[in-house]
């Protein structure tokens, strides 16, 4: 259990720490602060908390200045050093060919110039797109099928 009234009396513990234009909240420990951040998840927030040797269960609050700053710089820098390709999230840029790991408002830009290129070379998944259905190949016949009226319709009585 977490003494309330130790941590008021702390004066070094943020309770706050922003990392990636997200206020992540400094009770939480580590591991499940960084997996709050768009684009990290949990398997590759204990990752990036192993290759700054910071302890995961730790409170996020309890790092010191220099260690949330080599955090901050680490995970908005989007090449992650020591991090597997597959555990990333942009692997492969159509222009660069660079592998990175996009994190929020980057991330959300890029799905959509991602989305919008496909709809321009009209491929497949962008005509999709663009028609509103299903993408990934998931059943239509009788799934998704949002407003729509559903199923069989009586006729109402004096007709």
């Amino acid at each position: 259990m977490v003494d309330k009234k130790k941590d008021r009396d702390d004066e070094n513990f943020h309770y706050i720490v922003r990392i990636g234009n997200k206020d992540l909240n400094g009770e939480r420990s580590v591991r499940l602060a960084l997996a709050d951040i768009r684009g990290i998840g949990d398997r590759l927030a204990e990752v990036v908390s192993n290759n700054l040797k910071l302890d995961g269960s730790k409170r996020l609050g309890d790092l010191d200045d220099d260690q949330i700053d080599r955090l901050k710089k680490y995970v908005e820098s989007k090449q992650y050093e020591g991090v597997p390709e597959w555990m990333l999230n942009h692997r492969y840029d159509e222009i660069t060919g660079a592998t990175q790991n996009l994190i929020s408002t980057d991330l959300e830009t890029q799905i959509t110039d991602d989305i919008n290129y496909m709809k321009k070379i009209k491929s497949y998944k962008g005509i999709r797109h663009e028609k509103g259905k299903k993408v990934r190949g998931q059943r239509t016949k009788s799934n998704g099928r949002k407003g729509l009226s559903v199923g069989v319709q009586r006729k109402k009585e004096g007709q």
